[in-house]
């Protein structure tokens, strides 16, 4: 038992640094080729990927009424809203700002995981992350007081959009509990590619979209790879420990982002911003031990 938690939270642990990167290149990503664009190149490759190795899953899966189908759908439709929400807070917001409003997914997983599946966690791993997220939320607020109350360009947007991805979050885990992490990832791909291709073909900008592909190659390909390793381990990862935690850990890519935003994009940080990203550090490493022990 022990092995496979420590094994989870690795796994969370991987989900974090390939979001934190994967977020970097979405960013730039979004401001190129734009949101859908962005979505529909993300969904499939993933798809395209998987594909040799679900199909036949997929169709059992239809053909045996396994019940777990009504999740996939419900977890696919979410995701799409909560996908197009984050692009766009990407896009208008600064990366080191908007990224740890994010933090909010996490109790919206936990409570929905608490309510429906009856998941608990000790009340040291509920103050650690009330204090991570504490931790995660300080660069979210500017260094002077004004009208706007501490909000940045975009926060309102990547507020509504955390609440709406921590409810996809949870329901890709319990997907991934009824079905098969792999199975969840593949399923919601296919359906955010198909939902995206449609809306294209209306605008008629799905020939642009493989033209982008190949002069943005460079930037997408990667964004796409980190992007599907992120979320291969997080499902994973909730299917060994439990939702709260595996998304608590995982949502700590915010840090990654933030420290590229900060040293690639040259945004600047106030005092206690930095003092909410080592916080943030120090206790996302503490819920990882208690965890695994």
């Amino acid at each position: 038992m022990t092995i496979t938690v420590a094994f989870g939270i690795g796994l969370a642990f991987i989900a974090m640094l390939s979001w934190g990167f994967g977020d970097f290149f979405i960013q730039r990503s979004t401001r190129k080729v734009g949101d859908w664009e962005t979505l529909f190149i993300l969904s499939l490759f993933s798809m395209i990927l998987l594909a040799p190795f679900m199909w036949h899953s997929m169709i059992n899966l239809f053909v045996s009424g396994n019940s777990g189908i009504y999740i996939l759908l419900i977890a696919s439709v979410i995701l799409f809203v909560a996908a197009l929400l984050d692009l766009e807070a990407l896009r208008v917001g600064k990366l080191a700002i908007v990224e740890p409003v994010w933090s909010f997914e996490i109790p919206a997983a936990a409570l929905l995981a608490f309510f429906i599946l009856h998941e608990r966690i000790s009340l040291l791993q509920i103050g650690l992350i009330i204090v991570l997220m504490i931790g995660l939320m300080l660069l979210a607020f500017k260094g002077r007081i004004s009208k706007s109350l501490f909000f940045e360009r975009g926060i309102i947007l990547a507020f509504v959009s955390a609440i709406t991805m921590g409810c996809a979050n949870f329901f890709m885990g319990w997907g991934g509990r009824v079905t098969d992490p792999l199975m969840v990832n593949f399923f919601t791909d296919t359906f955010l590619t198909v939902a995206c291709a449609l809306y294209l073909i209306h605008k008629r900008r799905l020939g642009q979209s493989f033209k982008d592909i190949r002069r943005h190659f460079s930037l997408l390909i990667p964004m796409a790879i980190a992007d599907k390793i992120a979320w291969v381990a997080f499902v994973f990862s909730m299917s060994m420990v439990s939702i709260g935690v595996a998304t608590a850990i995982s949502e700590s890519y915010i840090i990654i982002a933030v420290i590229l935003g900060l040293f690639i994009n040259k945004e600047k940080l106030q005092i206690h911003q930095k003092i909410g990203l080592v916080g943030a550090i120090a206790t996302a490493i503490t819920l990882a031990v208690i965890t695994s022990v």
